[in-house]
């Protein structure tokens, strides 16, 4: 449908907590459509609506994996694993930079789809890291608050010099 403007690190709207999605008709349809194509356009493989300014509980992530995009409206997390793993992880909102995260190795997610329906899945790998790193996002948590506070300000000062700051 629309390719948006993506927000940038330090956009206020990207450290809020997003209210969940009570209506689940058209307009969310075309929401979720807009953040695959303002993903794909990126490029990146996992969006939520605060990056394109719209706060609401949907995330869209497409592993090109052969499963397609996947949309999650209202997930949360419901079971995560004492196991912890690092991935590497950036941003659309922080292009060009990435860091080592250390997450649960495994998550329990529960979810709507775009109907409504509950659904509920278990996630590793990259599927698990992105659902982490989303619905972080979701909850008004930037992937770097997730670092320790040197890796933290390297990353800003890294984001300053690129942006011409």
């Amino acid at each position: 449908m629309a390719i948006r403007p993506i927000l940038r690190f330090r956009d206020p709207l990207l450290g809020r907590a997003c209210a969940p999605v009570t209506r689940f008709d058209a307009e969310l349809a075309a929401l979720a459509e807009d953040l695959a194509d303002t993903m794909h356009a990126a490029p990146g493989i996992g969006i939520a609506g605060p990056h394109i300014g719209a706060l609401q509980r949907v995330a869209v992530i497409d592993l090109d994996d052969g499963a397609g995009v996947r949309v999650y409206v209202n997930p949360e997390i419901i079971a995560a694993s004492a196991d912890q793993a690092s991935h590497t992880e950036g941003s659309i909102s922080m292009p060009g930079l990435t860091e080592e995260v250390l997450r649960p190795k495994t998550v329990t997610v529960r979810y709507q789809d775009l109907a409504g329906e509950m659904a509920q899945l278990e996630a590793s790998g990259l599927l698990g890291v992105c659902l982490q790193h989303e619905i972080d996002q979701l909850d008004g948590i930037f992937w770097i608050q997730r670092l320790s506070r040197l890796k933290r300000d390297r990353l800003v000062r890294q984001f300053a010099k690129l942006q011409g700051r």
